[in-house]
């Protein structure tokens, strides 16, 4: 904890290279954020140094009451949010969000049918969530995905613990709606 604390006060003060050290530890953290709330990789990299350029700027707003990863990641979110609000106010988000997922290696021990099923299981998903609210979609992958406790996704959204509870409880409700409807069109679609 020293040297973070050290790093901290270095890159306050203006040393880029404390500021490295200090944010080195979460960098995947931020960026599997980022790719979760924007839904493809080139804009997850896009926030994720959007946001490494914001806590910069504003890094003497840190003031200690919380762990540094948990600012770290309201400050990402916050990026993120507001991406996605920019979108929504003038441009469409493009379908390519929506296809790429990124590569995962196959299991051998998998079937092609099994890996097809994940696969799609995966696009369904992503399909889903990204039809959320920005609100919803940042409270339920925080907890979710990133596996969160309530309280730090509070700090980070900067909201209060039952709004927090709320947002990822509708979340998943409409998630599910998302998901069933899916897969009732689905089988009306075979029969």
């Amino acid at each position: 904890m020293e040297f973070d604390m050290l790093n901290l006060k270095r890159a306050v003060r203006g040393d880029e290279r404390a500021f490295e050290a200090l944010i080195e530890p979460y960098a995947d953290a931020t960026y599997r954020l980022c790719l979760r709330m924007m839904g493809n990789e080139q804009d997850a990299a896009d926030m994720a140094q959007e946001a490494f350029l914001r806590a910069w700027r504003s890094l003497s707003s840190y003031k200690g009451q919380s762990r540094f990863s948990t600012w770290l990641y309201r400050v990402t979110s916050n990026v993120c949010l507001d991406e996605l609000r920019r979108r929504r106010r003038g441009e469409t988000e493009s379908m390519q969000a929506l296809e790429e997922n990124g590569f995962e290696p196959v299991d051998p021990a998998e079937t092609p049918e099994m890996a097809l099923d994940r696969a799609e299981l995966r696009r369904d998903l992503a399909e889903a969530i990204s039809q959320l609210g920005s609100e919803q979609r940042a409270a339920l992958i925080l907890r979710d995905v990133q596996g969160l406790p309530y309280e730090e996704i509070a700090q980070i959204l900067d909201l209060n613990l039952n709004t927090v509870k709320s947002r990822i409880s509708r979340a998943r409700s409409a998630l599910r709606e998302i998901l069933l409807g899916k897969t009732e069109l689905s089988a009306k679609k075979r029969v």
